[in-house]
C-alpha cells in the first residue's frame, strides 16, 4: 500500500511539473511572437454644400441640422428684387423684338400704300403734262415762233418728270412688296435672342428656389432668414451616409494587406464589438512623408504612409461621421 501510494504520489508530481513546463514553454513562444498589427482609421462620408447661382437675401431656410432631405426637397429661398426688375426689362424687350418682328412680315399698312400709290398717280399726271407741254413747245420751236431755250426747258422739266413719276413707282411697289427677306430675317433673330435673354433670367429667377440635388441628412445651416447669401455661398450641407467609407493611414511596410479589391473585418468601436468587412476602393498613388521609424537602422530607410480608403461591404445601421475603425492583422 504504501509502495502504491509512493507511486501515484510520483506520477501527479512528474504530470504537474510537465504542465507547468508545458505552460511556461506556452508563454514564452507567445511572448516571442510578433505582436498584432493594429490599424485605425475613422469614418468619412460625401459632403454636399447646396447654394444658389444668384446673390440674394435668404427668405426662408426650410430644413434644421439632423433633417433627412431628398431629392428634389425645397431646402431654402432667396429674395431678389433686382431678378425680379431683369426679367420684366427681358420680356418687356421681347415683346418689343416680336412686334418688330410682326411689322417686317405684315409689310407696309394698307393707308401707307394707298398713299404711295397716290403720289405715284400724281407724278404720273405730271409727267403726262409735261409731254404735252413740250410738244407744243417743239411744234412752236419748228414754226420759229419759240426760241430754242424755251424748247430746251420744256425737254428738260418733261424728263425730270418722268423721272419723279419712276420714282415713285418704285416707292409704290416697295410698299406693296413689305420688308426685304435679309429684314425679315434679322427681325426672327432678334426675337430669339430677345427670348433667349427672358429665358436666361427666369433661370437665374427660378434658381431663387433651392432643391436638393441629394438624399442625405442635414449637418450644417450656414446662413439664416435675413442674412445675405453671396452667389455660390453654401447655405446647408448635406451629409449622405449611404456614400460612406472609412479611410486609414497605413505605413507602406503595411500596406501588403491593404491591397486594391482585398476585403478585410474591422470593428467601429461606438457600435459595439461586432466585426464588420470592409473592402479597399482606393490606394494613393503617392505616400506621403512621416517621421516613423526606419526599417533598417543601418541603411537608414524612412517609411512613409499611404491613405487606404475602404468601403463597408454591407451597409452598417447607425455609421456617423468621425467614428473610430480599428483592423487587426
Amino acid at each position: 500500500m504504501r509502495n502504491g501510494k509512493s507511486r501515484a504520489t510520483l506520477i501527479a508530481t512528474v504530470v504537474t511539473g510537465t504542465a507547468v513546463v508545458g505552460w511556461l514553454g506556452y508563454q514564452f513562444w507567445l511572448a516571442y511572437q510578433p505582436a498584432p498589427i493594429r490599424m485605425q482609421g475613422q469614418i468619412e462620408a460625401q459632403h454636399y454644400n447646396i447654394s444658389s447661382k444668384v446673390p440674394g437675401r435668404i427668405e426662408q431656410v426650410l430644413v434644421r441640422k439632423g433633417d433627412k432631405v431628398a431629392k428634389g426637397d425645397l431646402i431654402f429661398t432667396l429674395s431678389s428684387p433686382e431678378i425680379d426688375a431683369k426679367l420684366e426689362q427681358a420680356r418687356a424687350g421681347e415683346q418689343a423684338a416680336d412686334a418688330m418682328s410682326q411689322q417686317a412680315e405684315h409689310g407696309a399698312r394698307s393707308q401707307e400704300i394707298a398713299a404711295a400709290r397716290d403720289q405715284w398717280q400724281k407724278a404720273k399726271a405730271a409727267a403726262s403734262l409735261m409731254a404735252k407741254t413740250y410738244r407744243r413747245v417743239d411744234n412752236l420751236f419748228n414754226e420759229g415762233v419759240m426760241a430754242e431755250q424755251k424748247r430746251d426747258e420744256a425737254y428738260t422739266q418733261w424728263q425730270a418728270a418722268r423721272y419723279t413719276e419712276q420714282a415713285a413707282y418704285q416707292m409704290y411697289t416697295m410698299a406693296k412688296e413689305g420688308a426685304r427677306v435679309e429684314t425679315k430675317r434679322a427681325a426672327a433673330e432678334k426675337v430669339r435672342m430677345a427670348a433667349g435673354a427672358v429665358a436666361e433670367v427666369e433661370a437665374y429667377a427660378a434658381d431663387t428656389q433651392i432643391s436638393s440635388w441629394f438624399d442625405g441628412e442635414v449637418s450644417q445651416v450656414l446662413l439664416h432668414e435675413g442674412e445675405l447669401a453671396p452667389q455660390g455661398f453654401p447655405v446647408v450641407s448635406v451629409v449622405d451616409m449611404d456614400d460612406a467609407w472609412a479611410v486609414f493611414n497605413v505605413r507602406e511596410d503595411n500596406l501588403k494587406y491593404f491591397q486594391q479589391g482585398s476585403e478585410f473585418a474591422a470593428t467601429v468601436p461606438a457600435l459595439g464589438d461586432k466585426d464588420y468587412t470592409f473592402k479597399v476602393t482606393h490606394v494613393a498613388v503617392m505616400g506621403d512623408f512621416a517621421t516613423w521609424r526606419t526599417t533598417d537602422a543601418a541603411q537608414g530607410f524612412d517609411m512613409r504612409t499611404f491613405e487606404v480608403e475602404a468601403r463597408p461591404v454591407e451597409p452598417v445601421a447607425g455609421l456617423r461621421v468621425g467614428m473610430s475603425v480599428i483592423a487587426s492583422k
